[in-house]
This record gives C-alpha cells, structure tokens and sequence, in this order.
C-alpha cells in the first residue's frame, strides 16, 4: 500500500551495490540481537481500515522505551541514500506506527528508523515521536488512496471478466485446424497445463491461441496474459489481433501494454536515470498517479507509441511506466526475455504478487537458442586489461589478481579453443574478489567510477551468478583470440560460460505459471524440446492438421546433388541449372537458401552467368532495416525473381509473402549447425544426458531441419496458395529426415 501511495519526488536508477536477500536477513537479526531482553523482533500488526485489512511485521518494539523500529540495510555513503526512499521508508513505519498505537491503545510512539550498513555492521538511526491522532490521519489518507485505486480495479475486473465471457470469435468461423488449436489451448488452461502446440504456417495461431486463453481468464481467476515472442513482428501481430478483437464488441473493458526493450523507449538516450539528469526522471513519482490513471483510462491497447504518447502527456519516463502499468494490465506484449531472463520483470512480478498467469509463447522453435543466449556469459581478456589500466586502488589490485590467474590459464591451454571440466578455482575466486573490490568502489563514490569498470562490473557479475549455477547444463570453455588485428592489442583468450540446456532455468518459470501454450509451425520431435525446455512432466503435445492441402504445395527432392561441404564446389552447377530450369517453366518469385553467404554468393554468381534471364537480389551481410525492406519489396505481385538468402537468417522466418509474392523456394542444405569444437562438445554433453543417438539429434539434426522447414513455409501462406519446393540434397530422401518434416507435404517426398 505504501510503495503505491507514498512513493515521491525523482527516479534515481543510479547504480550502487544493494545487500543481497540473504545479507539483508543477517543485517535485521544483527541489529535484533544487540537490543535487550524485552525487544520484540518480527512484530505482526494488522487491523481492519476502512474497506481495507491491513498486514504487516514491523522488524522490532521496545515496549519498554516506547520505540517503534524499521530495519534498512544498506552499502555506501549514508548520505547518498536518496530522499524519497527515506521518504517511503518513513511512511511504511507511520502506518506500522498507527497500526501499533490502535493495537494498544498508545497515545504516541517513538519512532525510528534504522539504518544498518551490511560491511561496517554499523546504525544509523533517525528518530521521530508522533502523536497517534496524526498517525492515525497519516493513516486514513494512505487508505483512502489505495482504497479509491482498489475499488476502481475491483470493478474493472468484473467488467473485464464479464466482457470476456461474452467474447465471440473475431472471424466468420475458425480456419481449418484453428478450432482444434483453440479448443487444445482452452483445455489446457482448464486443467492448468503446459501444451505444446505444432500448427502450420498460416493457420492463425495468434488468434487462435489468444482467443481461447481471454475466454478461459475468468473462470480460471486468472490475473495477466503474457504473450512472449522472439521478435517485433510477432508483438504486433499479437497487437492487431487484440485490438481486432477489443472492436468485436466484446473485449473493449480489457487492458493490453506493449514493454520493450529500455534502449528502444528511452527519449533523452544521452542522460542518466535520475533526477539530476533527465528531465523525465525529475519528480517522476509526483506525475506517475496522474498519467498510470491515464494509461488505465485508455481505449484499447497501448502498444509503444501509443504509451509513449500518454508518457509525454505528463512528462514521465515511458519505460518505467510501462513497467509500473505491468501490475494493472490484464495482457502484457513482450519479448521472451521479460519472463525468461535471469532478472526477468515480468517473472518477478509474478513470482512477487502471487499473480495466476497464462502464458502464450509465440514462435517457440526459437526459445531454445534465445534462452542459452540469455544463461550464457563471456568475459574478454582484451576487456579486462583496457580497465586495469584504467582502475585504481583496490579494484587495480583485485584485477591484477585476476590478470595474473586468467594468463596462467591462457598459458596452459594447449589449443585455440578448450572445454574444461570444471571452472578454475583461482579464476572462481579472482573474479569473486574482483567483484567485491569494484562493489566497494562504487558504494563509497558511485558518481566517480568510469564507464568501462562499471560495465566490466555488470558483466563479471554475470559470469560470477552463472559459474554459481554450473553443471552438466553448460559448458565452461576457453578461445584463445589473436588481439583482432591490431598491432596495439595484445593476444588474450575468451572466457565463456556456455548453456546448452536451458531446462534447469526455465523450468520454474513454467511452473510459476497457471497454464503455459507453447505454439510454433516447427516443434518436432516433442522431446527435443521438453528436455531442453524444462517443461512440465504433464506437458501435452498436439500436432495441429494443416489448413492447407498436399496439392497446393509441389515437393522436388534434389536426390543427385550433395550440398556438404566437401560437395560444394561440384554443387554449384546443378543448383544454377536447377534454378533455371524452375524459372523457366513457371516464372515468378522465388527465395533460395543457402547455408553461408559465400556458398550463396558463388551460386548466385553462377547462375547470372549460365542463366541471366533470370532477375536475382542477395542478403548481404547486417543489413539495416531499410535495406531489409528493399529486399522485400522486390516480391511484388505479378513480379518475378530470385532472391538469394542464408537459411536461418532474416528472412527464413516471420517475413509473410503471400500469393504471387512468392511461388517457391529453392532449399540448398540441410542447415545442420557447423562441425565446430564447441558443438563437438555440446554433442557429447548431449549425448551424456539424453542418450547417445539423441547427442547427433539434439545438436545438427533437429536444429537444421527446424531452419528448413522455416524456410518452406513462406511458400503457402493461404488456401488459395501454390507453389513449389526444390529439398536440394540426397540426404532429404533419407526416412530419419523425411519423419521430421510436415506431414502434409505432398506425397512425392514420401
């Protein structure tokens, strides 16, 4: 109540080292120990106010002087703690205080706040006496606030509830095969379970996933709809269809937020969270109620422009008020990482409010490759030697400690790249203590510290909570790197924490979940993805029938040509005259994939000499959004072309080409990962936990033919598509490969 009502003045996201959980836990019973006998530590309050019942512990009472105390722990200056956290901490304890003088029938207390700082084991204490009549006012006006906010979220949870009940399906009728993915998602969130949902490219999933799960909210009690994608195209997809719905006369009561990513929202990039700095983090605390009742207020959804906008209206920071409206939107638009991250808002939250949730995971093919990236960690000995000679004092000495026990390593390592059994005691430690040193630094002068330690700081930190949580899940390994050309730079190595099964950290964020739908066009084999995953035991798999028929779509399996790597030279030609020979007898709009740029770039070159009849563009290397969309737009109805890409690049997957924008697609391998020595090793740490034929499985198969089928799947968007696939590669005719791929396709790849 109090964090909602008496919060004021700046936002101040500077950074100081905050106690841990734990420490904070040993601060109060430090400071519980040294009062006297008759010191009532953990104090429970509570009392009906109002329409509200109130719950807390106060941390101590001393009955005998009178005092009433608040603990806070905390690292640094004392000073630097900023004015509106003491302010918040003062009005926690007011209402404690009021709590204690109805509880007892006192005429005033003393009140005091206690300020513990976790490395000196030293108070601070503030010290206030009140009356009970002013606490009881301060009291009442606390309660009124909370209880006009509560009451108005009371009744917009009937109407919300209500409105859904009635919701009628936003189209005509269902597409084929999108009854059974709804009804399979509606199930699922009744009986509170995990469902992993295959369905094809243009079934409808969003709305097919979505529909069923805002029917089933209110008779599940469910709290938030998080709907999670891999990327900005599948938000606003989720965007369209909430807010197509919302005009069907059905769902306008509900309230839907889009949260991005802080680089992408930030307006003043160039200034720093707080109040000294930019102007959106001055008195941020005094304008959010006005623009959060705003935001509720709004018709439809608030995807990032649209929140931005009421931001600017009251001159707040637009991230941190999506983040506040998280706690009042009844469906929150996200990328995965909201949930899934380590530090994860929206997990968080849950984890924290105790929030019924339904999850909605779009494209999930991608989480496994998404959710290593996020449990994995890198540290750079070219890094770490820019800031030690930049440090002073005690970070110097921490990090010439770790200088030293990083080149020993680097000195023993007997190749370019190793994997090691286990982390390193003496690095384990150097970087711990490090940390510390750093931690210290910035505690005692948070404003003086360099940019470039800072960052060091948050990446070591990284790496230290992920060497705390190693095991047979990652690797730890080592890549000697040559200084990257420059004569100035020295040769060092690369420290990686390296996940490669995500399933012990995303496996608690499943279960904190009422109902989970993991939905995607590629989630074959089901155990690939429930072992790396985490998912539930209960999990249920359903392969949803295609909307499409086998005659639309024209299966040409290249059985004369390899395309590995030893292959590729020879490969080059028939690809060309393959690709001619298609153009030729029906000419239009094709992609051809490719497993690298350069095995693109030959073919490519090839074929513009055998065949320049035929128009051809090519993906270049990081292209930028405007060049992404120059690709693109040479799909044109009616138009004709070859469009050269790599497979698992920007364009395998989420682009929507239908029609005569695109009438087939050439597919010149397998995408298997490369034979590499980290993948070497992921193999053979596959294979040790799953099984010794899920090792080759786990780490090429499955991965690669997940790209092809991507790829293939632009082909046929609508009923009344058709089109032509060329699998270009002997290995395609293969049963092991042909079971992996839909079963829809048609019946000559069988």
């Amino acid at each position: 109540m109090c964090e909602f009502t008496a919060k004021e003045g700046d936002l101040d996201l500077r950074f100081t080292p905050s106690p841990t959980a734990a420490e904070g836990m040993e601060g109060h019973a430090t400071v519980a120990a040294r009062r006297g006998a008759g010191y009532q530590a953990e104090l429970s309050l509570s009392a009906d106010v109002g329409p509200l019942r109130l719950r807390g512990r106060a941390d101590g009472f001393d009955a005998t002087r009178g005092r009433l105390e608040e603990v806070k722990t905390y690292r640094g200056e004392f000073d630097a703690i900023p004015a509106n956290h003491r302010a918040l901490h003062w009005a926690q304890l007011k209402v404690y205080g009021a709590l204690l003088c109805r509880q007892q029938g006192l005429a005033q207390i003393e009140l005091a706040l206690v300020y513990f700082h976790v490395d000196k084991q030293t108070e601070t204490t503030l010290v206030e006496v009140h009356g009970a009549d002013a606490l009881e006012a301060f009291l009442a006006l606390q309660v009124q606030r909370f209880a006009d906010w509560a009451a108005q979220e009371q009744a917009h949870r009937g109407a919300r509830d209500a409105a859904l009940q009635a919701l009628a399906f936003p189209h005509g009728g269902f597409r084929r095969g999108q009854r059974m993915l709804a009804e399979n998602v509606y199930r699922a969130a009744v009986r509170g379970r995990c469902l992993l949902a295959q369905a094809p490219t243009g079934i409808g999933k969003t709305v097919g996933t979505l529909f069923p799960l805002l029917k089933a909210a209110p008779g599940q009690r469910i709290d938030k709809l998080f709907f999670l994608t891999a990327k900005g195209s599948g938000r606003q997809l989720a965007l369209d269809s909430l807010s197509m719905m919302a005009r069907a006369d059905g769902a306008g009561p509900l309230r839907v937020i889009e949260i991005t990513a802080r680089d992408k929202a930030c307006e003043h990039p160039d200034k720093a969270c707080h109040g000294d700095s930019c102007p959106l983090a001055r008195g941020f605390y005094d304008r959010l109620p006005a623009a959060r009742a705003a935001a509720v207020q709004a018709p439809g959804p608030l995807p990032r422009e649209a929140l931005r906008a009421v931001a600017a209206a009251h001159a707040v920071c637009p991230y941190y008020l999506a983040q506040e409206l998280v706690r009042w939107a009844d469906v929150v638009v996200a990328d995965y990482n909201h949930f899934f991250d380590g530090s994860a808002l929206l997990h968080a939250l849950t984890a924290q409010q105790g929030w019924r949730v339904g999850l909605l995971v779009d494209e999930a093919h991608n989480l496994v490759d998404r959710a290593r990236s996020m449990y994995t960690a890198e540290l750079d000995q070219a890094t770490l030697q820019a800031v030690r000679r930049e440090a002073t004092g005690l970070p110097k000495r921490a990090l010439n400690k770790l200088h030293k026990a990083w080149a020993a390593l680097a000195a023993a390592q007997p190749a370019d790249y190793s994997a090691l059994a286990q982390v390193p005691d003496d690095i384990a430690t150097a970087l711990q203590q490090a940390i510390a040193a750093i931690a210290e630094q910035l505690a005692e002068q948070p404003e003086g510290i360099a940019s470039a330690l800072l960052n060091f700081f948050f990446d070591a930190t990284h790496f230290a909570r992920l060497l705390e949580s190693f095991g047979d899940h990652s690797l730890f390994d080592v890549t000697r790197s040559t200084g990257g050309g420059s004569a100035l730079a020295k040769p060092g190595s690369v420290l990686c924490v390296r996940n490669l099964v995500p399933a012990p950290f995303l496996a608690p964020r499943f279960a904190a979940a009422h109902t989970s739908t993991l939905f995607s066009a590629t989630l074959t084999p089901t155990n690939f993805y429930t072992d790396l995953l985490g998912l539930p035991a209960d999990t249920v798999a359903v392969d949803v029938e295609s909307p499409f028929e086998a005659r639309q779509l024209s299966i040409q399996v290249a059985r004369h040509i390899s395309t590995r790597w030893q292959h590729r030279d020879a490969s080059l030609g028939p690809i060309a005259e393959l690709i001619g020979r298609q153009y030729a007898q029906r000419p239009g709009n094709y992609l051809a994939f490719f497993s690298s740029f350069d095995y693109l770039q030959r073919a490519a070159a090839l074929l513009a000499e055998r065949h320049p009849e035929v128009p051809h563009w090519l993906q270049a290397r990081g292209m930028a959004a405007a060049e992404r969309d120059g690709f693109l737009a040479r799909f044109e109805e009616g138009g004709a072309g070859v469009g050269f890409a790599v497979l698992g690049g920007q364009f395998g997957e989420g682009i929507d080409l239908p029609g005569s924008r695109l009438i087939g697609a050439f597919i010149a391998t397998l995408g298997l990962p490369p034979l590499n020595e980290t993948n070497e090793r992921m193999r053979e740490r596959m294979a040790a936990r799953f099984g010794k034929a899920q090792g080759y499985d786990y780490t090429y198969l499955y991965p690669g033919l997940q790209k092809v089928v991507q790829a293939a799947g632009r082909v046929i968007r609508t009923p009344s598509d058709e089109g032509v696939i060329h699998l270009i590669d002997d290995r395609f005719a293969r049963p092991e490969v042909k079971r992996l791929l839909p079963g829809w396709w048609a019946a000559p790849l069988r």
